[in-house]
């Protein structure tokens, strides 16, 4: 529906909103303007004050020894905004379309949109590299104070009010359970907190017929920040618009449809505004490789759910986290007990809480409020939708003055409330200290706030209120901070330390980009070392993992996890070369910030081939690696089991039968294993290769172990060591329970045909090559003809041209980008564009020609703002 031009009448407003008096003029309406212009930045201050405060007291960086670099805040999110650091300063061969450094080449652009968006990941910039950590963090801290700041400016269209009073709840809403459990280590839902507040005022802006065009603007901003999470908060927004449509008194049906119309075109035109970031996410998330399964474990309990509204704690079992504080959860009790605010209003608000509480335990809804997906991890990452709302019921309750009979009968509420979760996980004594403590004195704190005007004792009051909440605050940030990091689950990442420093310092010293790659290698400091070291590596953590890339990195004998969620850098002599590895870091065993730096002889990053011989049926990896190579350098000898437990043939292999009762389930391999023996050529390199295997793999001196699950983790091909004078190589492989071992899962690697091969294709590789950005091109020597194959996944979007002529997508051979080059050619340019931008710029172009178009067309009616209606001397104060 399009917007309507605004009537010369105010708009009607929702029941729950008293009526200014006619012909009077707020007796505190200068300072009240000030308050609006204060109050939000009280928030903020406050909000943050106690953050800082809280992490100092457990001594958590940036205020102590203690990482925050926990999970994928260490593993991704810290690495990718340290590749920010490097676009922003021109400091990477790569763009914002694609990223040469990870996983061996791939797109880019998705995560960016995903996992940088936040527009306080940017100040990045601003900081030393090596200090990337602390912006991070401050992403975190300024998202907790902007969400803060503009739920107090939310508040106030909700219902007006004191901006003091609006401050010390909206602190509640910044440091909500959600924010210390779940978004402290997801610096990008951290816009989430932001978006709610963002689109309640553009959805406050429909209610009263005004700012349609500005409106528009805010969701925009919410949805570019972070698409995710605010999804869950318009969601969230339409329904508080619903109920406050359902609650009005004296609004005749045509307005209500008005304002809802006006609302979803609001919605529609600023979602479109920030098409591309949802198109290209869409298109990135099709490509991508499937994440693992994920199934829902049922509702936690209801004495579970209801102890989560009880601040101070944290016992690791999922439920949705939604605490507020104790001021907050006082007044959300205290609220159907206030006769001031009508028993409709009272039974919508609660049923709405009630309502967004139960949908996050169910699954079809659960579904709904994340994108129709089980996510992996929490189910629950809507949950600061819910203390939101509840901030907005204890706002509502104080607005309207509660009696201290009001107020007694909801502390009785939380403390009857406080008993019956007494045995809970999440109820300790930090929780009875704010519970018990904190709420007597925010108890008496509000009480006196009921009181009968005294300017001076008001404002000792707001200001005794205002030190509880700073305080409580501060201390339900140290007590769960403190809970959560004796979860064994929670340890750091190590992340831009000495180690990880000296480690770039190494890979820069021998980079040679684009005549070959310098790959961290199996060396890890974090699961995105490329991105955080530097270089180009086959490491790669994010949920934009192609398909295409995982399954050709990990047919050419790489590792991955997840599922291939997280692909790994190759360890055999074979795939570095192939890839285009020139230097490398292998890991000291034992020692995980310790690294040993190698050099490699690499093929070129393109090479070119007269023929591409196809693949065999039952082809093992040691001969597609030969195919890719186009030579011959392994032998693949036959396995003998002779000695240890007996293993039992199956098709393609043997099974390793534990020699542990069934149903046990050792820590290490259990039994002496079984040792195979094959014979290769003496002097030859023995790899072995076994992607699903767990257990110890041993022989010719080394040893290393697997780690495999079936299509879960893979193994890298691994070498074992030389082949002595008689030939003989004994494998052992002890696995953990019973494991299948490949019937080919021994190779030996003649590293004279190798040096062969690779000097073969470098002949007849490019006389100049570039690849920068998303573009690759390549002067080829006079008459190259076949094919020019790339060390580079073929992932959709690379379009090739040769000598000019037309631009075409590469074939795939062997899972790498292949481009033919007919009968002669001796110019290949190549560019990416990521899949899906497109439609999304014109989806844009569309949203910002008809909001230009209802901007013009207001102007040039002459269209008459609402005045904002003055307030009620009932409501509290706002000198306070």
């Amino acid at each position: 529906m399009a917007p309507t031009p605004a009537t010369p009448q105010e708009a009607v407003r929702p029941q729950e909103v008293a009526p200014p008096l006619p012909g009077r003029e707020h007796p505190y309406a200068v300072r009240g303007a000030l308050a609006r212009l204060t109050a939000p930045g009280l928030a903020a201050a406050l909000s943050m004050g106690a953050y800082c405060l809280g992490l100092a007291l457990c001594g958590s960086y940036p205020f102590g020894p203690r990482s925050r670099a926990v999970n994928d805040l260490g593993n991704q999110f810290v690495p990718f905004h340290v590749r920010l650091w490097d676009l922003l300063h021109g400091a990477t061969g790569s763009d914002l379309f694609f990223n040469w450094g990870s996983g061996y080449g791939v797109p880019f652009l998705a995560d960016f949109f995903t996992y940088l968006m936040n527009p306080f990941s940017w100040l990045v910039g601003l900081f030393p590299r090596a200090l990337a950590d602390l912006p991070v963090f401050l992403v975190t801290l300024l998202s907790i104070g902007l969400g803060s700041a503009l739920m107090t400016v939310f508040l106030g269209r909700l219902r007006p009010g004191s901006g003091v009073l609006r401050a010390l709840l909206a602190t509640g809403y910044g440091l909500c359970a959600w924010v210390l459990n779940d978004g402290f280590a997801d610096p990008m839902w951290m816009w989430g907190p932001v978006a709610l507040p963002l689109t309640g005022i553009a959805a406050d802006w429909c209610l009263r017929r005004t700012r349609w065009v500005a409106g528009t603007l805010l969701v925009a901003l919410a949805w570019a920040g972070n698409f995710y999470t605010a999804a869950m908060a318009t969601l969230a927004t339409a329904l508080v618009l619903g109920l406050r449509l359902l609650t009005a008194t004296g609004m005749p049906r045509g307005d209500r449809l008005g304002a809802a119309g006006r609302a979803a075109s609001m919605a529609l035109t600023g979602i479109l505004l920030a098409a591309p970031v949802l198109t290209v996410t869409f298109e990135a998330s099709r490509a991508a490789q499937p994440a693992p399964p994920v199934s829902y474990p049922g509702r936690p309990s209801v004495l579970l759910q209801l102890s989560q509204l009880l601040p101070g704690g944290h016992d690791g079992v999922p439920a949705p986290n939604v605490f507020i504080g104790v001021p907050g959860l006082l007044l959300v009790a205290a609220f159907p007990f206030v006769r001031a605010i009508p028993p409709r209003v009272r039974l919508g608000w609660y049923a709405l809480a009630a309502g967004v509480a139960w949908s996050f335990v169910q699954e079809p809804t659960i579904l709904l409020w994340h994108g129709f997906a089980l996510p992996n991890g929490s189910p629950y990452r809507a949950a600061f939708v819910l203390s939101g709302i509840l901030v907005m019921i204890s706002w509502l309750a104080l607005a309207h003055r509660p009696r201290p009979g009001e107020l007694a009968a909801g502390a009785g509420l939380v403390a009857a409330l406080a008993w019956l979760c007494r045995h809970q996980g999440a109820v300790g004594t930090a929780t009875w200290i704010l519970v018990a403590g904190g709420g007597t004195a925010a108890l008496l704190a509000l009480a006196a706030l009921g009181a009968p005007p005294g300017g001076r004792a008001r404002r000792a009051t707001a200001a005794a209120l205002a030190g509880t909440v700073l305080l409580g605050s501060a201390y339900t940030v140290f007590s769960v901070t403190v809970a959560r990091d004796r979860i064994p689950w929670f340890r750091p990442k190590i992340t831009l330390t000495g180690a990880s420093l000296a480690a770039r310092d190494a890979l820069a010293a021998r980079a040679d980009w684009p005549r070959s790659r310098t790959d961290p290698g199996p060396h890890e400091f974090a699961n995105n070392d490329p991105l955080l070291l530097g270089g180009e590596g086959g490491a790669y953590y994010s949920s934009y993992v192609p398909a295409a890339t995982a399954r050709t990195l990990q047919r050419l004998g790489a590792g991955w996890y997840m599922r291939g969620r997280h692909t790994l850098s190759f360890e055999d002599p074979v795939g570095q070369a192939v890839m285009g590895v020139g230097g490398f870091l292998s890991p000291v065993p034992q020692r995980r910030t310790r690294f040993v730096p190698h050099r490699a002889h690499p093929a070129p990053l393109l090479t070119v081939r007269g023929t591409l011989a196809p693949a065999a049926p039952g082809e093992t990896v040691f001969a597609r690696q030969e195919r890719v190579l186009g030579a011959a350098v392994y032998e693949v000898p036959a396995l003998t089991p002779t000695a240890g437990a007996a293993p039992v043939p199956v098709r393609g292999g043997w099974l390793l039968r534990p020699a542990r009762p069934r149903g046990a389930r050792p820590a290490g391999p259990s039994g002496p294993g079984t040792t195979f023996t094959a014979h290769c050529t003496p002097g030859s390199t023995a790899v072995w290769s076994a992607p699903w295997f767990s257990g110890r793999v041993s022989g010719l001196g080394g040893h290393s172990t697997g780690i495999g699950s079936a299509e879960v983790t893979a193994n890298p091909m691994r070498t074992l060591g030389r082949v002595p004078a008689d030939g003989r190589v004994a494998v052992r492989f002890t696995g953990r329970g019973p494991q299948r071992v490949p019937g080919h899962a021994v190779g030996c690697l003649s590293r004279r045909r190798l040096t062969a091969a690779v000097d073969a294709l470098r002949a007849r590789g490019p006389v100049a090559l570039s690849a920068r950005g998303h573009r690759l091109t390549a002067r080829l020597r006079p008459g190259s003809r076949g094919s020019a194959v790339l060390a580079l996944p073929a992932v959709a979007g690379w379009g090739c041209s040769v000598d000019g002529g037309p631009r075409r997508a590469p074939r795939a051979f062997a899972g790498l980008a292949a481009v033919p080059l007919g009968t002669g050619a001796s110019r290949l340019s190549c560019s990416y564009r990521p899949p899906g931008l497109t439609a999304g710029l014109a989806a844009s172009a569309a949203a910002a020609l008809a909001l230009t178009a209802v901007a013009t067309a207001g102007t040039v009616r002459g269209r008459r703002r609402v005045t904002p209606p003055r307030r009620s001397n009932r409501d509290i104060p706002t000198d306070l």
